[in-house]
């Protein structure tokens, strides 16, 4: 009896073991279920047809880069037989090489006019040579599943311009256009996020992503994908995701679950409004089926080519940036200024913006009092209007702003070293105490410290922080809920200072890579310095 227990126990464990995990559903359909399958035979658009233009494969060494130093590579490019160098072609830029047949499923789907003349540029990861020749530095994690615009860069600033110093067979020249929505990223595992982050951070550059069985894991920071799509105000971007529910590289599975993680990223980006399709199989870690599926991905990601690929703000499911922004209403240039440090925005009482040299940070009571900090010694003071100076806080880490809540009664100051801000209460007397870390922020990939933090507030309480994201807006808990990115470089460029101003004041002021922008909202500011004002009830969350 003994040993039939035992029995029925390792095949009731071994039974649970190889069964497929029951799955949440996404939004359009249910998620594929059952044994492990990767039979996922080609399609005759990815197989050479009669009749049909073959094009020609160049490949290239290349080494010399100065954003990846020391590292060598191969560069394959794709140039079709319909290419006549008359004008600059649209481009394919995929990772780890031209993978899953696309030179073939280009022939075939430019030749039937379904895409338009493509060159595809396949560009394998960089290792960096040992001393000895042996066991070089592998640079493929590094240099793809990174967030940031570093691989971005690389293909802008390098790989574009040497692949255009090069010539087809034909001695054609190479013109690739520029226009991001005619450029298109492609990859697979590693690639697959690299693609993505390609035009994730680099959106004035690139628009349409091919992204199969993607790393979205731990790795190097890709599991915060989901989220910081969520909180993103949408980007002009259309996405194609492949990946299979028995998804998982075996060297691998302690960074994430490879799966889950490509199911979160589409479920963010449908949340966020974004043009977005998937393909959903039950195979392993492999391109079987992202190769069967590449000829449709194609299709949907060209489709109505030349319409450029436009952001769906409306659409957007995230409260916040549905409460605070104004449909149709973008980032304005307003005035081009010197570079200088510590300069500011600054508002008067009928909302008329300036921009100054300000090497003092504070904030104004109604009363003529005020709170400012030295940043280099991390203190906190609150100043009386006789000029008495009382510390107030130590121990900060580089505070770089501070404001005043409408009501009067909490005082927000952002610590620029860290990812932290605290927040304190405000006594009758304008002295501070219950100081606690209570503001977070998310913080990019490149960088340790959060920006200068300047700060204001709007009517409703949220907290509006200038940081190297953009401007991160906070709910009354202290939580970043919205991310708005600088108009400037696809939104790579840090905004150094954030106000509300205009008649009414509910323009929101940046000043982002030495440029002074503003943007109509669907809310207003509410300095302090006009009277203190009763905010609306807020829950615990």
């Amino acid at each position: 009896m003994k040993r039939l227990v035992l029995f029925i126990l390792f095949a009731f464990a071994a039974a649970v073991q190889a069964q497929q995990p029951v799955m949440p559903k996404s939004w359009e359909e249910p998620l594929p279920s059952g044994a492990m399958s990767d039979d996922y035979p080609l399609t005759a658009d990815s197989q050479r047809n009669d009749g049909v233009p073959v094009g020609k494969i160049l490949n290239f060494p290349f080494e010399g880069s100065k954003i990846f130093p020391n590292t060598k590579r191969n560069i394959s490019v794709y140039v079709p037989a319909q290419y006549k160098a008359d004008k600059p072609a649209c481009v394919y830029a995929a990772l780890d090489g031209l993978g899953f047949n696309a030179p073939v499923v280009f022939d075939n789907l430019i030749h039937k006019g379904e895409l338009p003349v493509i060159i595809g540029i396949g560009t394998s990861s960089g290792d960096v040579p040992s001393a000895t020749g042996e066991n070089p530095r592998h640079n493929r994690s590094f240099e793809f599943d990174g967030l940031s615009d570093n691989l971005g860069r690389f293909l802008i600033e390098e790989i574009f311009p040497f692949v255009e110093q090069q010539k087809t067979p034909d001695g054609l020249p190479i013109k690739l256009s520029k226009d991001p929505n005619d450029r298109c990223t492609g990859g697979g595992s590693t690639g697959g996020i690299g693609a993505f982050t390609l035009a994730w951070e680099r959106p004035d550059q690139f628009r349409r992503v091919f992204s199969a069985i993607g790393t979205f894991v731990c790795m190097r920071g890709g599991d915060r994908y989901p989220v910081l799509v969520r909180k993103t105000e949408p980007k002009p971007l259309r996405i194609f995701l492949q990946d299979s529910s028995h998804d998982q590289w075996l060297g691998g599975p302690e960074v994430g679950d490879w799966w889950i993680s490509n199911v979160a990223v589409n479920r963010a980006l449908e949340f966020s409004g974004y043009d977005v399709k998937h393909a959903w199989g039950t195979g392993p870690h492999s391109g079987a089926q992202a190769a069967q599926v590449f000829p449709d991905a194609m299709r949907f990601l060209w489709k109505d080519y030349p319409n450029p690929v436009k952001a769906q703000t409306d659409k957007t499911l995230n409260v916040f940036l549905k409460q605070i922004l104004k449909p149709e209403q973008d980032w304005v240039p307003v005035a081009e200024l010197q570079p200088k440090l510590n300069q500011r925005l600054a508002v008067d009482k009928d909302g008329n913006i300036t921009c100054e040299d300000i090497n003092v940070i504070k904030d104004t009571l109604p009363n003529g009092n005020y709170y400012t900090v030295d940043s280099d010694k991390g203190t906190l003071y609150l100043v009386k209007k006789d000029s008495t100076k009382i510390q107030q806080g130590e121990n900060l880490k580089r505070p770089g702003g501070v404001a005043i809540t409408p009501d009067g009664l909490w005082l927000a100051v952002i610590e620029s070293g860290s990812h932290f801000g605290t927040s304190y209460q405000i006594k009758s007397d304008d002295t501070l105490e219950a100081g606690q870390r209570y503001y977070w922020f998310h913080v990019p990939d490149e960088d340790d410290e959060l920006g200068t933090g300047d700060c204001c507030f709007d009517e409703h309480g949220r907290l509006y922080v200038a940081t190297r994201f953009g401007v991160s807006v906070l709910d009354r808990n202290g939580r970043t809920r919205a991310i708005l990115p600088s108009p400037v470089r696809g939104g790579q460029a840090s905004v150094s200072s954030v106000r509300f101003g205009g008649k009414n004041f509910d323009e929101l002021y940046i000043i982002t890579d030495d440029k002074v922008f503003k943007r109509q909202m669907n809310i207003k500011g509410s300095p302090v310095f006009r009277g203190k004002v009763k905010l609306p009830n807020w829950g615990a969350g």
